[in-house]
């Protein structure tokens, strides 16, 4: 059977897409830029000063290299000013962190694992990494259960 079409059709042109968004904060921001969002492509998280640091992780074998910006340097750029952070990923977990831990460690939005774009296969392409080899104290249950793979969104409340 085929396609039936009544009445006089009109086709309009989609607008062009634009580049993926990685992540989208939300919530008590200041600075959004489509609606109430603040949206990060590549490009405009590669465009954020870079952190790199190599830690130990209970995911892998052995240090791993992670590279991209700070989270405190994202919140900023969204103008973001809240207590707690809501973390989602790609697959719709969601978690939550303190706010603070953003300027009390060096945690990092990484989209790089040793030198390589992360693919979703490696938890990205976002990860929320704690330097964990850098405190002592950021060895724990707590810490890493902050860590979010394939990270997506963040509502800050």
């Amino acid at each position: 059977m085929g396609l039936l079409l009544l009445g006089p059709q009109r086709v309009s042109a989609l607008a062009p897409a634009g580049p993926p968004a990685l992540l989208t904060l939300s919530g008590r921001i200041t600075r959004p830029d489509r609606g109430r969002e603040a949206v990060f492509d590549r490009a405009r998280l590669e465009a954020l000063p870079q952190a790199s640091f190599s830690t130990r992780t209970p995911w892998w074998t052995g240090p791993r290299r992670f590279t991209g910006p700070l989270l405190r340097d994202v919140l900023r750029a969204a103008g973001a000013s809240g207590r707690l952070l809501r973390l989602g990923s790609l697959v719709h977990e969601q978690r939550d962190m303190p706010a603070d831990d953003a300027d009390s460690y060096d945690v990092v939005v990484a989209h790089r694992l040793d030198g390589r774009a992360m693919a979703v296969r490696d938890k990205g392409p976002l990860l929320l990494m704690y330097p964990f080899d850098a405190q002592p104290e950021l060895h724990s249950a707590v810490y890493y259960g902050r860590s979010a793979w394939q990270l997506r969104t963040i509502e800050v409340l």
